[in-house]
């Protein structure tokens, strides 16, 4: 039996976000429900992030009326997915408890499944309270791990011949065993959230394994194609055994959003993965999304470089690209 990859799509929150400054309207979205009620997503982040502020501030939309909406069109279907900064929510004040208590309420109750909760600094005091209460009213929090890296420092001869006289040569913070001891600190689902695109695909292959050994509770990669490699990131997790990967559908991945989920899929086809997406309803999806980001013009941050129309389902790659995936596993 092939070994099974669970995606959560982010094309509705981060995706957006990231390429189109969150100004996808709620018209926009009813016109893509109707095919991700069929598309077999295990997740879709719909919420959370700046959809809430943008929403309202620029929209002239209730956040809560995205979210119950959503929620009845999908009907179950997906969990659906919000992001939040832990005290802060969505904001960027910590909040009481009181607040906490009724806004997750409140959410869970319109149709949140999973909140994805995160520290910027990963100070797990910060989001405690956060995982507790989602956890207490029946969604399921899942606990975002920052990624970064130390600050590039050159040692010198001279740095090395007076660290033998007792100076202290900077060691790294940032190491594989300081990100796994902090997923330690979450229960039900763990999350490397790569928010910069900064991890890299020798950092994945040394860090997927050490949290897949260390953690009882599934593994989620999410990343950025920010510098150039975010697909050969999420490539590299799926070889070392992510259990769900962070995608956005072809035109609104890449740049600054995820990967695109038609190019994992051709790897997975390669590496024998089943992806547990049903492909079909992913294309219906994508050719609504055309249109959709010719309106969002505006604010579409690759103007200058539209994806080409691409279906991995019918459309069959030239010899010498469909090589360049096999060179990349």
């Amino acid at each position: 039996m092939s070994r099974k990859l669970k995606i959560r799509d982010l094309t509705l929150r981060d995706g957006q976000q990231s390429l189109f400054a969150t100004r996808l309207t709620q018209e926009q979205i009813n016109r893509v429900l109707p095919y991700y009620k069929d598309a077999g997503f295990f997740a879709m982040e719909v919420w959370g992030g700046a959809v809430p502020d943008s929403v309202m501030r620029y929209l002239n939309e209730s956040p809560w009326t995205r979210l119950k909406t959503i929620s009845e069109a999908i009907g179950g279907a997906s969990y659906l997915t919000a992001l939040s900064r832990g005290r802060n929510l969505f904001g960027y004040a910590p909040y009481p408890d009181t607040v906490l208590d009724g806004f997750y309420r409140e959410a869970v109750a319109n149709g949140l499944g999973i909140m994805r909760i995160f520290d910027a600094l990963n100070d797990l005091n910060n989001v405690k309270s956060s995982v507790e209460k989602i956890n207490a009213v029946g969604a399921i929090s899942d606990g975002a791990v920052c990624y970064t890296v130390d600050p590039h420092y050159t040692i010198t001869f001279m740095d090395r011949v007076k660290a033998l006289f007792g100076k202290k040569l900077p060691k790294p913070i940032f190491t594989d065993e300081y990100f796994v001891e902090k997923a330690l600190g979450f229960e039900k689902l763990v999350t490397l959230k790569d928010m910069a695109g900064l991890v890299n695909p020798s950092r994945i292959a040394s860090l997927m394994p050490k949290l897949k050994q260390a953690l009882k509770v599934p593994v989620d990669f999410h990343t950025h194609c920010t510098p150039g490699y975010g697909l050969a990131s999420s490539l590299m997790a799926v070889i070392h055994g992510v259990d769900i990967l962070d995608t956005n559908i072809w035109y609104f991945g890449g740049g600054s959003a995820a990967p695109a989920i038609e190019l994992l899929y051709i790897f997975c086809n390669k590496l024998g993965v089943e992806m547990e997406v049903n492909m079909a309803a992913v294309s219906k999806i994508r050719a609504e999304l055309l249109g959709i980001r010719r309106e969002l013009a505006a604010y579409d941050l690759k103007k200058d470089s539209f994806p080409i129309a691409f279906d991995p389902l019918i459309d069959k790659l030239p010899d010498h690209i469909d090589k360049l995936f096999d060179t990349a596993i």
